[in-house]
């Protein structure tokens, strides 16, 4: 548990949602509530982290003899070693600033700084300690992009193969820019008789032919594709994918889905990435 009331309990409760999102559960209780019935959710042992800048709020001392009736090791996150707090809790955390940065002196600003700093850097050791991963973090936040990320495959979220343009080496331009338009991907997927990958035409290189080439119902698809493009298999991550499209001198916005055998089976569009599903 994480109390403290004021600044001190808004910084407590950045630290108790830091901790529990990096594998340490945790809740905030505001030092008022712990004594009016919310220390039911106390089991013998639990620890608690007190935070004060004074060492000597009323609340978080009437706290003290309560909790260690529970067992509980308390920690001290104080500003003042030289206080109540200071004495009668079992790990002291030492807070203490040069004083606030406010003209006069007295508005929590360096103290809740450090405070909260402090917070972090205990849930960076304890990560450390518990052997968090990256895979652990994603498990807790499957809604973000690092969750999309790592528990997200590109099967996932792909468009498949039957809502993508699809061309021969010999169609002319003309008929790819017809397939591209009627499955409005980016991209058409250069498939032989076997439905085997043999290159990818996008709409950059649609764009660059119509500047440069004057005949252009004289230029087939095998002419203008990009031969052996960079691919990704179905079962690989998104992490995976977006590295292959942005850590690179060139970035790409599409790459073709393969299986094992290079045939083709869709596209996956960095915008679909990004996409909140």
């Amino acid at each position: 548990m994480v109390s403290g009331v004021g600044k001190s309990g808004l910084v407590g409760q950045k630290i108790a949602a830091t901790l529990s999102s990096t594998g340490t559960p945790a809740v905030f209780m505001h030092a008022c509530d712990a004594v009016h019935g919310d220390l039911g959710v106390y089991e013998p042992g639990d620890p608690t982290l007190l935070i004060s800048n004074s060492g000597s709020t009323v609340e978080c001392l009437r706290l003290i003899p309560i909790l260690k009736k529970f067992n509980s090791t308390i920690i001290a996150l104080i500003g003042n070693l030289d206080s109540p707090m200071g004495r009668d809790c079992d790990i002291i955390l030492d807070a203490s600033s040069c004083g606030e940065a406010d003209p006069l002196g007295i508005v929590p600003t360096n103290s809740t700084t450090l405070a909260m700093a402090m917070g972090d850097a205990m849930a960076c050791a304890l990560m450390k300690a518990r052997g968090f991963s990256k895979e652990d973090f994603a498990r807790f936040h499957p809604a973000g992009q690092l969750g999309r990320n790592l528990l997200l495959n590109v099967r996932d979220i792909m468009s498949p193969l039957s809502h993508c343009a699809v061309v021969n080496a010999a169609n002319t331009v003309r008929e790819v820019v017809i397939a591209m338009t009627r499955f409005p991907l980016g991209a058409a997927c250069v498939l032989d008789e076997n439905g085997v990958l043999t290159g990818i035409v996008t709409d950059g290189d649609v764009r660059r032919m119509l500047q440069s080439v004057v005949d252009l119902d004289a230029l087939t698809c095998g002419e203008m594709m990009t031969k052996k493009p960079i691919c990704i298999e179905p079962d690989a991550s998104l992490g995976r994918a977006v590295k292959l499209m942005e850590e690179r001198k060139s970035k790409i916005s599409v790459l073709p889905v393969v299986d094992g055998g290079g045939k083709c089976l869709g596209l996956l569009r960095l915008h679909d990435i990004y996409q909140p599903q």
